[in-house]
């Protein structure tokens, strides 16, 4: 994207934090007018996370200004917000090519920039590498600062407190910016939204204390907006704020799209010893209509232009497996009230906001939460109800201990149903759902299934659903699903069993998942039988010997991790019977996957068609 200079005359300016520096604070203002317009355009050309960044515009200016970035440390949170961040930290040239193959990475990467000081990608990491980087400034003695950029929303995850907890005892030098917009990712939930919320009522603001007065110094602060109807009041006693009792000076709340507050409060704030917390309030897609009446919808964004003032209209597609999963859960929950439908995620990225309005005593989001939404799952198992965790692969990995200990160990009937499996795309490594078979196959007791269309997907729900001897995953990726019809009537699958999907001579591929389409492709090349495993754990170890003894070479396909999968679990198979066979183990790489298209990834990785059809070639020639 052409830089056009006419129209961002004083962000022209700012290319660099340490260029930024250099005006007067009496422009930050048009900065950031002219920051928020960029971003508009530049999303515009190359999609991605949208509403967030328009959100943290202010902030971003007033945190470079004020902080001496790179040497003093600024760690963002997620990295949703990040693209203001990446705009004034020398890659405003390159925002065009942002989540594309080759192009910039969707959030802050240590290998990218010098200015992104951790690599982020998952909530509620920031406070425990900020805590690190202050102990490890303290050590140094040079006067470096650390800033540490958290949501209320990345709040709700249990790391957050541990983190603060320890930060409140060590006693170190650091800021935490609370980013309060009322909201993650989806609506925000829980009592600590509540608490945040209680500290923008009247009554707190009846007695500001000390602290708070020298470091607002008489400012607009979102006080003055606050009911005062309890000001007189005889008598009254205002607690000490939760941030206080875990050691941390709480400042704020103030407005967070007032650059010269944030500027003016954030310099007050630098030099104060030990822990602090700075509460803004802004708004997720301030600046842009449509974004503010709706963050959800506008929270990640295709192409779009933005003087249009709404999305491209979306063309009429296949279903996805979300939705697949959706469509199920309302169906099961129609005719057993026992069901109980939980997320960490977001209903609207499961499938699951018909299910939520529909049965909302059924349904539970527990936040940005994954261990105790997985260990709430338990519970309700061990009471007769019928849990059904819905997660993403890469927030599973956050509740693996209790995956393990609270459900697996227990052998406690808890269904999981697994989105962004395998390759998911633009998000780049830390959301790629490549290792979650692996993961999953090593502990005792479980039972994982991967469809290979969306029918299949449904009916192994429902076979997760009704298996009681312990816990199921059925695993599915993000995206449209294959064209396969469903069958509306659920019938429970033996457990373990796979079917020939195409009958061959000398190889045999063993298919996992959402591949099969591209390996019975690649078989009609080759002339080779093409089996449908459906079950990863328990392997169907009678259709492994039988495929093995009749075919000359074993193929197996899946979308994960080599290390440890599906295909791993076929040759621990051969092994114990005793079947020695050349095997071609096909899926992803001893590496992160990086950020781009899903369809140019699984090229790339050679798990299309073509590239299935290229390895078992290679392999027999």
């Amino acid at each position: 994207m052409s830089f056009d200079i006419s129209k961002f005359p004083v962000l022209a300016q700012a290319n660099t934090p340490e260029e930024l520096r250099k005006l007067p604070q009496g422009l930050l203002p048009q900065v950031s007018d002219e920051l928020r317009q960029f971003l508009l355009q530049s999303v515009g050309i190359s999609s991605g996370h949208f509403a967030s960044g328009l959100g943290t515009v202010e902030l971003t200016v007033a945190l470079h200004y004020v902080y001496n970035t790179p040497f003093d440390r600024l760690i963002w949170d997620v990295g949703h917000q990040a693209y203001p961040h990446k705009i004034l930290t020398d890659r405003r040239e390159r925002m065009h090519t942002i989540r594309q193959k080759n192009g910039l990475h969707p959030f802050p990467w240590r290998e990218e920039s010098q200015y992104d000081t951790f690599s982020v990608g998952h909530s509620g990491t920031s406070v425990s590498a900020a805590l690190a980087m202050a102990v490890a400034a303290d050590k140094e003695g040079a006067g470096r600062k650390v800033v540490a950029v958290i949501g209320d929303g990345a709040m709700t995850g249990g790391m957050v407190f541990e983190a603060m907890n320890h930060a409140g005892d060590l006693h170190k030098d650091m800021l935490v910016v609370l980013n309060d917009n009322e909201m993650s990712i989806s609506e925000n939930v829980g009592a600590l939204n509540n608490h945040l919320a209680q500290l923008m009522s009247g009554r707190f603001y009846t007695t500001i204390r000390e602290n708070s007065k020298k470091v607002l110094k008489g400012m607009p602060v979102i006080k003055e907006m606050a009911k005062r109807t309890e000001e007189h009041l005889k008598g009254m006693v205002v607690p000490a704020t939760l941030f206080e009792e875990l050691g941390f000076n709480y400042i704020g709340p103030i407005d967070g799209h007032d650059v010269d507050s944030l500027v003016e409060t954030m310099r007050n704030m630098r030099n104060l010893k030990g822990p602090q917390i700075l509460h803004i309030m802004t708004k997720k897609g301030r600046g842009y209509e449509p974004a503010e009446k709706d963050p959800i919808g506008w929270h990640a964004v295709p192409k779009f232009d933005p003087s249009q003032f709404k999305k491209p209209a979306s063309k009429p597609g296949l279903p996805t497996f979300s939705q697949v999963f959706g469509k199920w859960l309302c169906d099961v929950a129609e005719k057993d009230d026992k069901l109980m439908a939980i997320t960490p995620a977001m209903r609207e990225g499961s499938g699951m906001v018909e299910f939520s309005q529909r049965f909302p005593k059924q349904y539970f989001d527990a936040a940005i939460a994954e261990q105790h939404a997985v260990t709430l799952g338990a519970g309700f198992a061990c009471e007769g109800l019928k849990p059904v965790v819905a997660i993403y692969s890469t927030f599973l990995q956050r509740g693996y201990d209790q995956l393990i200990h609270d459900v697996a160990l227990q052998r406690l009937p808890v269904l999981f149903a697994i989105d962004r499996g395998g390759i998911v795309g633009a998000d780049g490594p830390t959301h790629q759902g490549a290792f979650d078979l692996s993961f999953m196959r090593c502990i005792p007791n479980m039972v994982i299934m991967a469809p290979s269309d969306e029918n299949e997907c449904r009916q192994m729900l429902y076979t997760g659903y009704c298996y009681k001897d312990g816990p199921t995953a059925v695993r599915y990726p993000r995206g449209s699903a294959t064209g396969a019809e469903q069958v509306e009537e659920m019938t429970a699958m033996p457990i373990g069993k796979g079917v020939i999907k195409r009958q061959g001579k000398r190889i045999a591929i063993l298919n996992f998942g959402t591949t099969l389409a591209a390996s019975l492709e690649a078989a009609q090349q080759l002339d080779a039988t093409v089996a449908d495993m459906r079950f990863i754990k328990p392997l169907d170890l009678d259709l492994v010997s039988q495929l093995a003894n009749s075919h000359d070479i074993i193929v197996t396909v899946e979308e994960n991790a080599i290390m440890g999968g599906a295909g791993s679990g076929v040759l621990e198979a051969l092994q114990r019977k005793r079947i020695i066979k050349p095997v071609l183990l096909i899926g992803l790489p001893d590496e992160f996957i990086k950020h781009g298209a899903p369809d140019e990834i699984t090229a790339e990785l050679q798990l299309d068609a073509p590239g299935i059809l290229s390895q078992i070639q290679a392999f027999i020639s």
